[in-house]
């Protein structure tokens, strides 16, 4: 008996895991600790590879345009990556400075840099996650993405990874051989955290788990921990699928009418349906700054 109560667990835990995606940003050829920047992105690629999965990668024209830029771009398309638009500047458009003008033609600029690649496709992502700070400018740029028929890639699971690999790259710039295994668990923790935060909301406004868009960045973090990120969430049951399977998902056809616009998609459904207790923004440093200080990282 005791081993079919074991199977009857194995199997439920089967049916009811969470589904998620790697969706990456920013990919760059910034110069950072303890690996060149072509290093860095294909131990990023490798790990990836091993993983047997296809992500998603937004690009920000800004940071990839330069011959080595394009390389990188290059090797994510050769390996059937998704490549997604990411606007040219990375401009944050809850600037109540920064017109829809201004911001619909910065997303047509870093269109030269991607649209001939095999894996471009007409889906968008917002800077830092935001939409528009007045219904105006929100719904001026969800006209201008379907007119030229623009997808939303939006994030189910936000987190702040770019917070603690800023804080490891400052702390081996300082000391390249500074022991970093806090920075290892203390991101599984996080994003773990996170990820089962956003399901939970998920779960309570549209009454299941979404297939999963996990926000991460092309940081040194992922550049060493990714595998082990992926794995955390497996031995939690979680299953990893690819992006483009991911994003088919009907949750990504949703127009939240929130403002200001943007944050997790599950977070922005939340917020319409009167969700209580949500902070704003949803995911930032601030929030982490305290805790890894308290643990000297």
């Amino acid at each position: 008996m005791r081993v079919i109560f074991i199977l009857i667990i194995l199997f439920v835990n089967t049916v009811n895991a969470a589904e998620f995606a790697i969706t990456m940003d920013d990919p760059n050829t910034f110069s950072k600790p303890l690996f060149s920047s072509e290093e860095r992105n294909q131990k990023i690629l490798s790990q990836l590879n091993f993983l047997n999965t296809k992500a998603a990668l937004f690009v920000s024209g800004v940071r990839v345009n330069s011959d080595e830029g394009v390389n990188l771009l290059k090797n994510w398309d050769r390996e059937g990556h998704l490549i997604g638009n990411h606007t040219f500047s990375h401009m944050y458009y809850n600037n109540s400075k920064l017109s829809f003008e201004e911001y619909s033609a910065d997303i047509m600029k870093v269109e030269p840099l991607i649209k001939n690649l095999d894996n471009f496709e007409k889906i968008f992502r917002f800077p830092y996650l935001k939409s528009g700070n007045s219904k105006s400018k929100r719904d001026k740029v969800r006209s201008f993405l379907k007119s030229n028929k623009y997808k939303y890639g939006y994030v189910t699971i936000d987190a702040s990874d770019w917070y603690i690999s800023d804080r490891l790259e400052k702390r081996l710039e300082k000391n390249p051989k500074a022991n970093i295994d806090g920075y290892r668990t203390y991101y599984l923790n996080h994003m773990w955290n996170r990820a089962t935060y956003y399901d939970e909301l998920a779960q309570k406004v549209i009454g299941r788990s979404p297939k999963h868009t996990i926000l991460i960045h092309h940081n040194l973090l992922n550049a060493l921990f990714l595998k082990d990120l992926v794995k955390h969430f497996e031995s939690k049951g979680w299953k990893l699928i690819d992006a483009k399977e991911a994003f088919n998902d009907p949750i990504f056809l949703q127009e939240p009418n929130t403002v200001p616009s943007g944050e997790s998609i599950v977070w922005a459904l939340a917020k319409e349906n009167g969700g209580q207790g949500l902070r704003y923004p949803a995911e930032d440093g601030q929030y982490e700054k305290e805790k890894m200080d308290k643990l000297g990282l």
